[in-house]
């Protein structure tokens, strides 16, 4: 019989060398089913390199890596097409394969088939993908009325299951859990909330804020008002929390001051904080004044007043305290008078 042909003698290596490898799979079904051992865990983070190992002696005749139930390595020969896995030992005492940039996809049952003269024998190494803790989807920015209901969510993945930990920073209150509910939400629970995110595999959390504005009316919190002589300067001061921040107006006798020349005095307003500036105050100036602080929610008013003294002027701040019905009063420290405040809120 002539000798066959170069490629029918290839085809005879590859028949033998699948038969080889068909008695090591059998070897490892029996001693599965024979012995039923546990294969060791091996534990590595994503994106890291594994290496299972195989200890092996100079009595094996064969020798593979299997995933599952596909062939990686079978002595030298490469039967995986993945560019990440290759050859790094084949010894008379080791057989080790690497895996570079390991993935979600990698976790799994990896086994090494060895054949010796007596029998098949299997060494099985469960190879586990841990991946850090991270958020994947969080609540935007959230503004909402004082008294509403706000729902902030936050969604983490990572491998073994990540905590979820809800943070107001302004006082640290916590809520452990990916959704945190806030009923009857006010003022003072305005701030930026943290989510923090952990699961052991990476050295730091994973973190957001997602800030939270509560609208509210104005409320007046301080006013002053002033004693002086005709001639020297007087400032009014209105001060007002609110969100938004209010817009001011100042009347006296129930008209409205804009501030110009020929009223004699400027109308100076910053963001929580209005004042009256008189610069040279004449006999018509004297008298009540009111300031109101308004925006879209409501509005709040106070009532001063600018007296006459014929000797040294001053100034009279008066603390205004909140009371039953909208109305918070304050009296002046040197004038006996009263300033009365006025909340009117809006509906809806």
């Amino acid at each position: 019989m002539p000798p066959p042909a170069p490629r029918a003698r290839l085809r005879l290596l590859a028949a033998a060398a699948l038969a080889g490898l068909a008695v090591i799979s059998r070897g490892l079904l029996s001693q599965s089913l024979e012995f039923s051992s546990l294969a060791d865990n091996y534990t590595v983070c994503e994106g890291d390199n594994a290496t299972p190992s195989c200890s092996i002696d100079e009595h094996v005749t064969r020798v593979a890596w299997l995933n599952r139930s596909n062939i990686l390595y079978a002595g030298n020969d490469r039967w995986t097409s993945d560019p990440r896995v290759r050859l790094l030992t084949n010894s008379p005492a080791e057989f080790s394969i690497l895996i570079t940039r390991v993935g979600l996809g990698d976790e799994g049952l990896y086994t090494c088939s060895f054949q010796t003269r007596q029998q098949p024998h299997t060494a099985q190494v469960y190879l586990i993908v841990h991946v850090p803790a991270r958020i994947v989807n969080i609540s935007s920015a959230v503004t909402v009325n004082e008294g509403g209901n706000v729902n902030l969510l936050c969604l983490a993945v990572g491998r073994p299951e990540p905590t979820v930990t809800w943070r107001q920073l302004r006082d640290g209150f916590t809520s452990e859990g990916e959704i945190l509910e806030i009923s009857d939400i006010r003022r003072s629970q305005a701030g930026d909330y943290e989510c923090v995110t952990h699961n052991g595999v990476a050295s730091a959390p994973d973190s957001r804020r997602v800030p939270v504005t509560v609208n509210y009316p104005p409320t007046i919190t301080d006013v002053t008002s002033a004693r002086t002589a005709v001639g020297r300067t007087a400032l009014l001061r209105c001060e007002a929390m609110a969100v938004p921040p209010a817009d001011f107006q100042w009347f006296k006798d129930d008209k409205q001051l804009g501030g110009g020349a020929a009223e004699g005095l400027k109308v100076q307003t910053e963001r929580t904080r209005s004042m009256l500036l008189f610069a040279n105050v004449s006999g018509r100036h004297y008298g009540n004044y009111t300031c109101r602080a308004a925006n879209r929610l409501g509005a709040a008013s106070a009532s001063m007043r600018l007296l006459r003294e014929c000797g040294r002027g001053g100034w009279a701040r008066e603390r205004p305290a909140q009371e039953q019905g909208g109305e918070a009063r304050g009296r002046e420290r040197d004038g006996g008078h009263r300033g009365i405040l006025a909340g009117r809120p809006r509906a809806g």
